[in-house]
């Protein structure tokens, strides 16, 4: 499992396409992620400190967390399957209980960075997403 950060959102308008881009730290290994628009906006607003009027998805999803004395751990993004990715959000309960919750990683790191809690990416998920080498 290698520490990442969130270098890049890209919002394409004209041919309606989103991704953000993830990057070890101390290195250069990447991974794209393709996600939605109403994910890459929410993630967007965040990052750049933009409260919106009313609670989004993910400020009620973070809202309910707070309420129940739970915790963000981490977001693992640990799977790519014929070019899904899958993550995985990790709480800690006020009593001391982790749970794993299973998540797509645009709405686990949507959520990652309203907690701001780390991310980070399982090295198969890397060298899955590499080109091929001819």
């Amino acid at each position: 499992m290698v520490a990442v950060d969130l270098v890049k959102i890209i919002i394409d308008e004209k041919a309606q396409e989103q991704a953000v881009v993830l990057r070890e730290q101390g290195g250069v290994r990447q991974v794209p992620i393709v996600i939605g628009f109403p994910e890459v906006t929410s993630i967007q607003m965040k990052v750049a400190g933009i409260e919106p009027p009313r609670p989004l998805t993910h400020d009620l999803l973070v809202h309910v967390l707070q309420a129940l004395d739970a915790r963000g751990v981490k977001l693992v993004v640990d799977d790519v399957r014929e070019g899904t990715f899958f993550a995985k959000l990790h709480l800690l309960t006020k009593d001391g209980q982790n749970v794993v919750i299973d998540c797509r990683p645009s709405d686990g790191i949507a959520i990652a960075v309203r907690l701001k809690i780390p991310l980070f990416v399982v090295d198969g998920v890397f060298n899955s997403t590499l080109p091929p080498e001819e």
